[in-house]
Order: structure tokens, then sequence, then C-alpha cells
């Protein structure tokens, strides 16, 4: 499944999750589909859910096994996509957050820095919210506020100022164009190497993928559900990509513990060993967290 997306922390997850033959459980960011086989192939029954068309459709026809069901819908409906396919007590369910390699690999997506392509960036490509619309549209007040706290970035606001600027000439149309702009908001005036471009353009484009996505809402409103579908001494596997998300989920299980729900199985995060680092540079960042139902 690795020529779509490489799963990251997979053994780990895997072990966490405990899967057990003939147990439901929900993949509910599919991707490429390395989760949901391993599962499958240690018996689990598996509801595969992901928000884009391209997944459902590459392991549609990737993976044959009756035990699973797949399903193009958004997380954050988790509870009601469950129910209509018959997932109502399930022993595990499973978030691997962020952006797929398939999606990062094709231009026409739009959520790479490193190759041209349209401004789009929606994993749901029904949706009607583009990057290009929110770098178009939004007020300078409004831009600086979602690279600041989305992107973290510290040039958020000569960001800002630089892309209400250039828009007035021509709206931002692609991904070169708005690497241009922030370049120039960072004072480049030479053509940039790689390094430069991840150096200026990661915290950005972080930040209006997560905007478009609606990322972090949906992860809050996602949490809840997965642990009412849970059968007791079920479990929640969480692998995250950056601090944003990390501190979500860590809060929300610190919440459940508070609340008697059940008790958090990492105390702290699990990361990558260097090895899996080693043959997989996007799985740098990752950090997996599992909370289990009393």
């Amino acid at each position: 499944m690795s020529r779509f997306h490489k799963p990251v922390l997979l053994e780990s997850t895997i072990d966490l999750l405990q899967i057990k033959p003939g147990k439901k459980y929900i993949d509910a960011t599919l991707g490429g589909g390395g989760h949901t086989e391993r599962i499958l192939s240690l018996g689990g029954v598996v509801l595969g859910i992901d928000v884009d068309q391209d997944a459902i459709d590459f392991a549609s026809q990737h993976i044959t096994n009756k035990n699973l069901v797949l399903v193009k819908g958004n997380f954050s409906n988790l509870e009601k996509i469950a129910h209509l396919n018959g997932f109502e007590k399930v022993s595990g369910v499973l978030f691997d957050l962020g952006v797929s390699s398939h999606q990062i690999d094709t231009p026409k997506r739009g959520f790479s820095f490193l190759k041209n392509g349209p401004l789009d960036m929606r994993m749901d490509q029904d949706s009607q919210v583009t990057a290009e619309y929110l770098v178009n549209v939004l007020g300078k007040g409004e831009l600086y506020e979602l690279f600041n706290r989305l992107g973290q970035e510290s040039h958020a606001s000569a960001i800002s100022r630089t892309i209400i600027s250039a828009r007035r000439v021509k709206a931002i149309q692609t991904t070169n164009e708005l690497l241009g702009v922030v370049a120039k908001a960072y004072g480049y005036k030479e053509d940039l190497s790689d390094f430069d471009k991840n150096k200026i353009g990661q915290k950005v484009f972080q930040a209006l993928r997560i905007a478009v996505n609606s990322e972090l809402a949906n992860l809050e409103k996602a949490l809840p559900q997965a642990l009412r579908l849970l059968e007791n001494k079920g479990r929640i596997a969480v692998i995250s990509f950056h601090s944003l998300e990390d501190k979500i989920v860590k809060n929300i299980f610190k919440e459940f513990e508070k609340q008697n729900l059940g008790n958090a199985v990492t105390e702290k995060p699990i990361e990558p060993e260097k090895e899996e680092m080693r043959q997989n540079s996007r799985s740098k960042s990752a950090k997996l967290r599992v909370f289990a139902k009393n």
C-alpha cells in the first residue's frame, strides 16, 4: 500500500490497539489502507473511512477482503457513519492525522510547496473552500490570525501584508505563486533551494491546509464520538503530526480520565524509531497516543 501512503508507527499502533479476531474496528483515516490491511490480516473487521475519494478508490482496488467496509465521509460524522454501517460498538478506533503521501505527491491537489499546482489543499474534493479562496478573500487580520495560530509562523504579519499587496495586482492561484509571495515577505531575492522552500513554506502551507479542511475542529468533534462507539476495554489510537493536534488529543484524553471514562495507555506519546525515520522522512514528527475505555 506504500504506493499511496506509507503507514507511520504501524507496529506500535497495531500492538496497542490489541487486535482480536472477529472484533470490529474503525479506521477513521483510511489513506492508503496500511493500518487497515494489518488489522484485517489479524482477523479484525474494519470500517474504513476517508474524506478523500482517491483513498476510497485505491483501497477498493487493492484490498480484497469481505471484512472491510469502505465509506467516503468525514470523521467529524463518525457516529452517524458507524451506525449506518453496523459498527455501533467497536473494539478500536484509529486516527492517522495529516496528509497522505499521495496527496502531497500529486501536484494538482496543491498540498506541496515543492510541486507547482493549483492552490487547492482540499482533502474532500467536493468541498467548496480552497486555499486559493482563503488567500484571496481573507482580510489582513484574518490571514495573520490564520498563519500565527494554525501555523505558528513567526513572519505571519509580513506574509499577510505581502499577500494583500500581491493580490491587488493579480489573484494568487498556484502553489508557486504563494511560495513566491512568502519568499518576498522573508526577504529572499534569488531562486529558492528545496531547503529554503521548506524553511519558509512549511508553516504557511500547514496553516492553510488545516483551515481549508477544518482539521482541528473536526478532531475535537470526533474523539468524544469515538469514545462513545467503543465497547468496554476498547481503545482509541491517534497519530498526530504537529503540536496543535497533539495538544488537542492530550487534553481530551485527560478530560476523559477526569470523567472516569478510562485511562491513557501512553503516559507520553510514542515516537518513531530512528530506523523508521530514516526509511520514511515524513514520520519524523509523528506522535502516537492511545486511550483505553473502562
